[in-house]
Parts: structure tokens; C-alpha cells; sequence
């Protein structure tokens, strides 16, 4: 019996070819917060599609590995790639994706494939620097205006991002590790807020702390990080969820040294001022969560023809959130079921529109992030209110890991209703066509 063409092994040239191609596009997948399911099963229908079957991919955040096995006998392969930097582009997600459909389908060759994708490396950014910075500093603008605040507390927010950013690409510059980056970033979108207050500007100045603190909240990482765990990717989960602690540990940082500065020069701060979102479905808070969506949207580099979409997004989910606190749902499972929804919208569109879910659901979750519990809970800590300060706290954690379990959730239910990619039809001898899953968080354990 002849042996089948994904068990003949293909000269090596080609092979570490192949290998490489598969790499590369793992390396831009993870860079731009894919989960590592996702990656892996990029990376193995890369493999498969050039005869390079029988492919273990193990994936974390800072390296990815390919091995190979030859069924022939022949010596076994390994090689390594590492991740150095993780920037968002989702412009260059779409296009990876649309190169990994066509290139599984044994169309493309593997030369075209190498080509495509040093074009996709290449190519110009959708946006320019200048406009992404104003996305990001529209992004503390438009929370602003969410929670409260009014036109002038959404310029000075506006001008503190802007300040905090450009303190961190001058400290990136010089080599100084991102945490710190961060932590300077909080402490200057907090100082602004503490200057205004200390001068008696009769505005809701602690509106522009929420706003600077949200556009640096790590959304992205949390829903990859609960992705993990739920597909059984437990090493890399760990290491996405102390991604997030260390970052949110260096926004809190920046928020508590200002913060304590500010208390112990006398500045007039109360617990009282925090702002809170108006719950309320009107056309202020309606553009404040637009303004916030389009705005990581843009941000996250979203090509112009799926930011109406996305925008959509962030309206459904801010109108479900305040409708469930109307009936009273508590705040923690209202932020879940209204990340659900929007992953189920998020998951329908990608469906529709052939480009990732993140795309949509990332975006659109950012009127939710809890930039206030996170000032409220430093606020209180540094008033010497610790139990109600570590109540506020683990009440910001609780509702990010809510958001990202909601957004799974949603596609999780597309996923049952429409069939999934990793779902496949396999023919048995002399029977029927059974389904056959080569995802292993599905497989039924029973809990043992």
C-alpha cells in the first residue's frame, strides 16, 4: 500500500521552509493577542497544507515552538521563534487570516505564501503615528464623558493622555522597562486630575483620572487570558493573567504615589467625588461609548470599513449593561451578560465578514473596563480605608475577568449554533460521516 501524500515528507528545503512560514505566522498571530489555540491550529493547517503533517506547536508569550515527527523514519525537527513585542495591528490580522484560509485550501504555493506574507510584514500602517495618538488620548475623552464629566474635563483628559503617552515613548526610547512606562503614564493622567482639584475648578476633576486609566487598561490581554483557560491552555492563561496583574499593578502604582502625594499635601480629595457612569441610555453617554469604541478601534489599527460595525458594538453592549442595572442585576453578571451579547455580535460579524471576533468584541467591551473601581479602590487605600479599598479593588478584577468570560461566552454560542473550523466531517469505513473534533477542550472528561 502506497502511503497517503500528508505521510510522504517533503525534501528538507522545504520543509524548514514550510516550518518557517508556519512560525512567522504564529509570531504575528500572538503579536496582535490571538489565543494560543488559535495560533496552534494557524500554525498546524500551515504545516498540513505544505506536507508537513504531524506537527506540536507549544505556544506561550514569549516563544513558539514547532516540532516535527516524520512518519518515515527520518531525524525529527524542532525549531523556536521568540516574541519580543506584542503591538496590536488588526489591519495585518485580517490579512494573515484571509492568507491562512487561502494557503490551507492547497492553492497557494509555498514561494507565493513566503511572499504574501513579507508583504504583509511590510506594509504601511492603516493609520499614521500621529492620528493613533489622538485615538489614544480620545479614548481617556470619551470615558470622561461617559462617567460624567463635561467638555473640559474631556480636553484636560485628552491633554494628560497625551502627556502620559509621550512620556512613555521617551522612556521606551531610552530602553526603561514598560512597567515603568506605565506607572508614569497613571501618575501623570492622576496629576491632572489632582492639580485641577487643588485649584478649585469647579468640574468633576477625578473624571479625568477614570478616563487616562481605561485608555491604559489592558482589555485585550484579559479576554485572551480567559480564552486560554477555557480552551485548556493553562501555562499560557497563567502567563497572560500575571501580564495583567503586572500591568494593572503599574497603573495602580502611578494612581497611589499621586495620590498619597496629593493626600499628604492636603489636597481637598473625597471618596464622595468619584465618578460613576450616569446608567443611563442617553445620547451623552450613548457618544461617550461610541467615542470610546471607535477610539480603541482605531487604536488597535481596525481598517476603516469595520469601525461602523464596532461602533455598533459598544452601543449594543452599553445599552444591554444599562438595562440589566435597571432591573437590577448586580453589576458583575450585568457586565458579563453584556460582554455575551456583543461576543455573540462580534462572533456573527466575523462569521459574516470572514475576519477575527477580536476585531469587533475588543473595542467594543471598552466602555465597561473599570477604570473608576480601580480609582476609587487607590482612593480609598490611600484615605485610610483599606477594607473598603480591597473591596473596590478585587470588585475592578472581578468585573475585567466578567468581561472577558462574557466575550468568550458569546462566541462559544456561535461556535454550537454554526459549527467551528477545528469541527470537521471524517468518513468511516463502511458507515457514515461522524464529526470529528480536534479541539481538546471539547472532549468530554466528565470532570476526571
Amino acid at each position: 500500500m502506497s502511503a497517503s501524500p500528508l505521510d510522504r515528507t517533503p525534501p528538507k528545503h522545504d520543509l524548514y521552509r514550510a516550518m518557517a512560514l508556519a512560525l512567522r505566522v504564529g509570531e504575528l498571530l500572538l503579536g496582535s493577542g490571538e489565543s494560543t489555540e488559535t495560533v496552534s491550529g494557524a500554525m498546524r493547517r500551515i504545516t498540513n497544507a505544505y506536507g508537513v503533517p504531524h506537527c506540536e506547536a507549544d505556544v506561550n508569550l514569549s516563544a513558539i515552538t514547532l516540532s516535527h515527527v516524520p512518519s518515515d523514519g527520518s531525524v525529527p525537527v524542532t525549531a523556536e521563534r521568540r516574541v519580543r513585542r506584542r503591538l496590536p495591528d488588526y489591519d495585518r490580522l485580517i490579512a494573515v487570516h484571509e492568507m491562512i484560509r487561502e494557503t490551507s485550501g492547497g492553492s497557494v504555493p509555498l514561494e507565493e505564501a513566503e511572499s504574501r506574507l513579507r508583504k504583509i510584514t511590510r506594509r504601511v500602517r492603516v493609520y499614521p503615528d500621529w492620528f493613533l495618538i489622538t485615538a489614544l488620548a480620545l479614548i481617556a475623552a470619551s470615558a470622561s464623558i461617559l462617567v460624567g464629566g463635561g467638555a473640559l474635563v474631556a480636553a484636560a483628559a485628552f491633554a494628560a493622555t497625551v502627556l502620559g503617552d509621550r512620556a512613555s515613548a521617551w522612556l521606551a526610547r531610552r530602553g526603561v522597562a514598560e512597567f515603568f512606562q506605565l506607572t508614569v503614564a497613571a501618575m501623570l493622567g492622576s496629576l491632572v486630575a489632582v492639580l485641577m482639584v487643588a485649584l478649585g475648578v469647579p468640574v468633576r476633576a477625578e473624571a479625568v483620572v477614570v478616563g487616562a486609566v481605561i485608555a491604559l487598561l489592558p482589555g485585550r490581554p484579559m479576554v485572551a487570558c480567559v480564552q486560554d483557560g477555557i480552551a485548556g491552555e493553562y501555562v499560557t492563561a497563567t502567563g497572560r493573567l500575571f501580564e495583567i496583574f503586572f500591568i494593572l499593578t503599574a497603573i495602580i502604582s502611578g494612581i497611589g504615589i499621586t495620590l498619597y502625594a496629593a493626600v499628604r499635601l492636603g489636597v481637598p480629595l473625597t471618596v464622595e467625588d468619584v465618578p460613576s457612569a450616569p446608567l443611563l441610555i442617553r445620547p451623552e453617554q450613548l457618544l461617550g461609548a461610541v467615542g470610546v469604541t471607535l477610539s480603541f478601534a482605531v487604536a488597535l489599527l481596525v481598517p476603516p470599513r469595520h469601525l461602523l460595525p464596532a461602533a455598533l458594538g459598544g452601543v449594543l453592549v452599553w445599552m444591554v449593561f444599562v438595562q440589566l442595572h435597571v432591573w437590577q442585576v448586580p453589576i458583575i453578571l450585568a457586565t458579563a451578560v453584556a460582554a455575551a451579547v456583543v461576543g455573540l455580535y462580534g462572533g456573527a460579524y466575523a462569521r459574516r465578514a470572514r475576519v477575527p471576533s477580536m476585531v469587533i468584541t475588543i473595542p467594543a467591551i471598552g466602555s465597561l473596563l473599570p477604570g473608576t473601581a480601580l480609582y476609587r479602590g487607590m482612593l480609598e487605600v490611600n484615605l485610610g480605608h483599606g477594607a473598603a479599598g480591597q473591596e473596590s479593588l478585587l470588585q475592578a478584577l472581578s468585573t475585567a475577568l466578567a468581561l472577558g468570560a462574557g466575550v468568550i461566552l458569546g462566541g462559544e454560542i456561535v461556535r454550537a449554533v454554526t459549527g467551528s473550523d477545528l469541527t470537521r466531517r471524517v468518513r468511516r469505513r463502511g458507515g457514515r460521516p461522524r464529526a470529528f473534533i480536534s479541539r481538546p477542550a471539547a472532549r468530554r472528561t466528565r470532570g476526571y
